[in-house]
């Protein structure tokens, strides 16, 4: 695939740099498969008018799907992990009694508390207003890398731990569920996965939307813990999780517990394809809201923002990708196992 000429030379150095010093990016998300596959397919979900820009600048978009995770585990950025998580139970309300907008809530709680308890929901808003004003804008630099950013945090709002007091299962004695979940099962079972999900719709109120989304996924975290529960209880360790020759448990490079291929079947047997539906739901929401920040910025003409050449010469790569996903498969992503 042709890629865009129009990034600099020294963003464009660092951003990859930063890719392959830091390697597989993720132990507290979706993990490198899920957030690549979620921001790719979204692009095929658009309408023709934004697919094709979006389509040019692809490898970019899916790539950079990681980077927020590179902010909050490598750079230590603090304002960047509240973003990925809202642990609803801390709040002490219910889903439905919380703040619905930013400014409700950044009044309602200390920025410590929220720091600590987090703020995706009302971020995912905030980055949606922002990217409506780059399409509005027309800033190409901007549109891509807040779409990518914005991908990250709505496929972060679909996977149920990370609404989520008990996060790790860390409260239950189930340390290591949340990697197990979101990255060791997809990247085994995902190639089984049907990606399409169909067109991108608008949505009428993002902020209503936001919480709909939050509230959906936070009912089912209990049932993703007391399946692992049930499960573990019918299991030895040594059943459980692969060891070494001297009978230690292997850990990936995030020092988190590798389970068996047995185990991991049965868990994913368990979940009843739950982890299949929460990607496609992230591929939906992704899709949607992109389109809705482009919709609210006047429908601009993304075709000029890059050279006639760079399209067109994407076309035979675009049709394939596009029939693809079509039949429900995402192609051509270079991912490095996690495990």
């Amino acid at each position: 695939m042709l890629q865009s000429k129009n990034w600099s030379n020294k963003f464009r150095k660092l951003f990859y740099a930063t890719i392959l010093l830091t390697g597989v990016l993720t132990l507290c998300s979706w993990g490198y498969w899920g957030h690549q596959h979620i921001n790719k397919a979204a692009i095929f979900a658009l309408p023709d008018e934004m697919r094709r820009f979006f389509y040019n600048h692809a490898d970019f978009i899916t790539e950079e799907s990681g980077v927020p995770d590179i902010r909050k585990h490598t750079y230590n950025f603090k304002t960047e992990v509240p973003r990925h998580y809202i642990d609803i139970e801390a709040f002490d309300k219910s889903v439905d009694s919380l703040p619905r907008a930013p400014k409700e809530a950044y009044e309602a709680y200390k920025d410590s508390f929220l720091q600590k308890n987090g703020s995706l929901p009302w971020y995912i808003q905030e980055m949606t207003a922002k990217l409506t004003t780059a399409f509005k804008q027309k800033r190409k630099t901007e549109i891509l890398l807040l779409a990518s950013d914005l991908g990250h945090y709505l496929g972060d709002a679909n996977m149920p731990l990370h609404t989520n007091l008990n996060h790790d299962g860390q409260l239950s004695g189930q340390t290591g569920i949340h990697a197990f979940w979101e990255a060791q099962l997809p990247e085994m079972f995902g190639d089984k996965y049907n990606l399409y999900t169909g067109n991108a719709k608008y949505i009428d109120d993002v902020t209503k939307e936001t919480w709909r989304i939050i509230k959906h996924t936070h009912q089912l975290a209990d049932s993703v813990l007391l399946i692992e529960k049930r499960l573990r209880a019918n299991y030895k360790p040594e059943q459980m999780y692969q060891l070494d020759s001297n009978g230690v448990i292997l850990k990936n490079k995030f020092n988190q517990p590798i389970h068996t291929d047995e185990y991991a079947r049965k868990f994913h047997e368990a979940l009843n394809g739950m982890i299949e539906e929460q990607i496609r739901l992230s591929i939906s929401a992704t899709a949607d809201f992109w389109y809705t920040a482009w919709v609210n910025a006047g429908k601009p003409n993304l075709s000029t923002l890059d050279a006639p050449e760079l399209t067109s010469g994407n076309k035979k790569n675009y049709t394939r990708d596009f029939t693809a996903w079509k039949k429900g498969k995402v192609t051509n992503l270079k991912i490095d196992n996690e495990f």
